[in-house]
């Protein structure tokens, strides 16, 4: 007698968001939980630049000079002038209990060097290890220094006779001309929030994909649904991860919404990545499923999740370049979707590529979840039947 296959997806189906609801912590993992996470994200960054970062200045001049300095750097708008410091003492420990992220130290006797015609430094001490602190500091300490040399050199060639317009003519001989082809302002908000929507939800995916088919095996509770799925392993497999797979596509489909409202999203890139994160998240569930099936171990299953997904962002390209990463890391970085899904993500949301671009990593990514999911189909009826697999943690 043949097994109707709808008949055996509905009935999967309906055990699984039976088992959902009874288990009300599973499908907040699923629905309301990553949707709180990926709007904390969103306001996390909301402020799109970072600004008005604490620095303090030890001014031991005391000079026109150094008060001229320290207007232009309360006037920069990544700086905000915190402390009054006595000594290079109270600087460094400032320093190092994070009151300030920045010290400029301006010398005594910087306007008599500066009027005798010889050079003066001005220091900026900083924690390197906070990089995005110390690159915002460093680019608008440098911008206030120049300023102020650049004023002071252009009046001292008047001085000895030079006309003005000449004067900075022949100060700055040759200029850079700076154009940022995307994303101008530096939006952390655009590059790094919706970065790491995918991120979250891939990591999500694959526990999800893995505790939801490893939960079957701990708890000895295979059978029954196996018997549900008429014995069929892909509506067994389709029907059970399907719950997970829509509400997490839900919730990319309510921040993508947020994004474009943001005007961080253009509607032309909205549907084809989209599609991109829904095959992702399929992949990642069907890898989660493979794992916990190929194992046996609800536990070795989420210990893969963490040890493939968790780290993935890192190796993405987004925060390390990945042509400067070791061989190693680089070889390990394009083994990850994730890093494929960042470059064509870049591509159409800030670079204005057509969705056509997105078409050949749409089918590679489908046709891994595929893949995935004929390893898991194969997999499950030798383990699903079999007591040895049931009750490992």
């Amino acid at each position: 007698m043949a097994v109707n296959p709808s008949g055996a997806w509905s009935a999967v189906w309906r055990r699984e968001w039976a088992r959902l609801r009874a288990a009300p912590l599973d499908l907040a993992m699923i629905s309301w939980v990553p949707l709180l996470l990926a709007l904390l994200l969103l306001w996390t960054f909301s402020a799109g630049l970072a600004t008005r970062l604490p620095v303090a200045v030890l001014d031991q001049d005391h000079s026109t000079v150094s008060r001229q300095l320290l207007r232009l750097l309360d006037a920069a708008p990544g700086l905000r002038l915190a402390l009054p410091l006595a000594d290079e003492g109270e600087a460094r420990a400032a320093l190092h209990e994070g009151r300030v992220y920045g010290v400029v130290v301006i010398r005594d006797g910087l306007a008599r060097e500066l009027k005798s015609g010889r050079a003066a430094t001005v220091t900026l001490l900083h924690n390197a290890q906070f990089s995005t602190h110390s690159g915002l500091i460093q680019k608008d300490v440098r911008a206030a220094v120049g300023t102020l040399s650049a004023a002071l050199e252009i009046l001292g060639r008047e001085k000895r006779g030079q006309a003005p317009l000449a004067a900075a003519q022949g100060f700055e001989p040759l200029r850079v001309a700076l154009a940022s082809q995307y994303n101008p302002a530096g939006n952390t908000q655009q590059f790094l929030a919706s970065a790491l929507l995918p991120a979250l939800l891939h990591l999500l995916a694959m526990v999800a994909g893995a505790w939801t088919v490893g939960r079957e095996l701990r708890d000895a509770s295979s059978p029954q649904w196996w018997d549900a799925a008429r014995g069929r392993a892909w509506p067994a497999l389709l029907a059970k991860l399907a719950p997970a797979w829509l509400a997490l596509c839900g919730v990319d489909l309510l921040a993508g919404l947020a994004l474009h409202g943001l005007g961080l999203l253009p509607g032309a890139a909205a549907a084809p990545l989209l599609a991109l994160h829904a095959a992702l998240l399929a992949l990642y569930l069907a890898l989660g499923a493979a794992a916990a099936l190929l194992s046996r171990s609800l536990r070795l299953a989420l210990s893969a999740a963490g040890f493939i997904t968790a780290p993935a962002f890192a190796f993405s390209g987004i925060g390390f370049p990945l042509m400067a990463m070791p061989e190693g890391a680089r070889l390990w970085a394009e083994a990850l979707p994730l890093t494929w899904l960042m470059r064509a993500q870049v591509a159409l949301q800030q670079q204005g590529a057509p969705a056509a671009t997105a078409l050949p990593l749409l089918g590679a990514l489908l046709g891994g979840a595929l893949l995935l999911l004929a390893l898991s189909a194969w997999r499950l009826p030798r383990v699903a039947n079999d007591p040895a697999s049931w009750g490992r943690r």
